[in-house]
C-alpha cells in the first residue's frame, strides 16, 4: 500500500526541500519505489533532482488544473531507476488562482494520485512554505505529515500554528491525516538552545519527534547546485548518512505500526 507524506513547515528556511529530495532519494536506496512530487512553484526539489525546471513541457501544473492524467507527468531520476519526480516551476503560480473556481478544488492532487494505485511504496509531497491551496491539495492528499524544525526560538511558535493547520484540515477534509514525525535539521549538539529547544519539542509531542536528526552539513547544502540529493553527490557525507537514517528509522516504525494493528 502506497504512504503519502506532506512534508511542511509554514516557517521558511528549516530544511523542507532539502528534507523531501533527500528523503525521496534515501528511501529508493532503501529498495523503496518513490513519487517525488514538487509542489512549490519556486521548483527547487525539482532541480535538487537534476530536472531543468523551465525545460518542462507538463508539470504538476496541469494535473491539478486539467484532465491530464498524472502518469503523463512523471519523469524518472537518472541516478536511481526506484526515483521518480513530478517537477514544478513558475507556472504552478496560476494553479493557484485557477484552483479557486474548480470543482473539488482542495482534492485535485488526491483524485490524480488515487489513479497511481500501489505503483509507488511511497509518495513524498513538498509543499511551499506556506498555507495556500497547493498545501491545502497536499495534506488532504496525503496519510501523513513530516515537519522539519529548525531548533530555534521561534521554533515552537511556528509549530503551534501548523499543528492547527493541520486538524484543521484533519476535521474538513482529511479524517485520516496525522503527524507522521517531527524532524530536526540544521542540528548542533554543542549549541545550549538546540538542547533546549529539543526538550521542549519532545514534552509538547513525545515519541512523534525522530531519534534521528540532520545536522548542518557543507555537502547537503552543495549538493543541490550539482541536481543531485546528497546520496549521490557524496554517499559518505555526514548529512547524506542523516538522511539514510531518516529513512530507516521510518520503515522501522511503519513495520511497528503494521504488525500492532496485525
Amino acid at each position: 500500500m502506497t504512504k503519502i507524506i506532506a512534508v511542511t513547515n509554514q516557517k521558511g528556511g528549516v530544511g523542507k526541500t532539502t528534507t523531501s529530495v533527500n528523503l525521496a532519494a534515501s528511501l529508493a536506496a532503501c529498495k523503496k519505489k518513490t513519487l517525488l512530487i514538487d509542489m512549490d512553484p519556486q521548483g527547487n526539489a525539482t532541480m535538487g533532482c537534476g530536472i531543468e525546471k523551465n525545460d518542462q513541457e507538463h508539470t504538476v501544473y496541469d494535473i491539478l488544473v486539467t484532465d491530464m492524467p498524472i502518469e503523463t507527468v512523471i519523469i524518472p531520476s537518472e541516478y536511481d531507476k526506484r526515483l521518480q519526480v513530478i517537477p514544478s516551476n513558475d507556472d504552478l503560480t496560476a494553479a493557484e488562482i485557477e484552483l479557486v473556481s474548480l470543482p473539488n478544488r482542495e482534492s485535485r492532487l488526491k483524485q490524480k494520485i488515487a489513479t497511481l494505485s500501489n505503483t509507488f511504496d511511497y509518495i513524498i509531497l513538498d509543499c511551499p512554505p506556506a498555507l495556500s491551496m497547493l498545501t491545502v491539495n497536499a495534506l488532504t492528499a496525503a496519510d501523513s505529515v513530516l515537519i522539519p524544525v529548525q531548533c530555534e526560538y521561534y521554533a515552537l511558535e511556528g509549530l503551534s500554528s501548523l499543528i492547527r493547520t493541520i486538524q484543521k484540515i484533519k476535521q474538513a477534509v482529511n479524517s485520516d491525516l496525522e503527524i507522521e514525525g517531527l524532524l530536526r535539521t540544521m542540528y548542533d549538539p554543542r549549541n545550549s538552545l538546540t538542547r533546549d529547544v529539543t526538550k521542549q519539542l519532545v514534552e509538547h509531542l513525545g515519541d512523534r519527534v525522530y531519534q534521528t536528526t540532520i545536522p548542518r552539513n557543507v555537502r547537503l547544502a552543495e549538493a543541490p547546485s550539482y541536481g543531485l540529493p546528497a546520496l549521490h553527490y557524496d554517499k559518505k557525507s555526514k548529512g547524506a548518512m542523516a538522511y539514510l537514517a531518516l529513512a530507516g528509522e521510518i520503515l522501522r516504525l511503519e513495520k511497528k505500526k503494521t504488525l500492532a494493528t496485525a
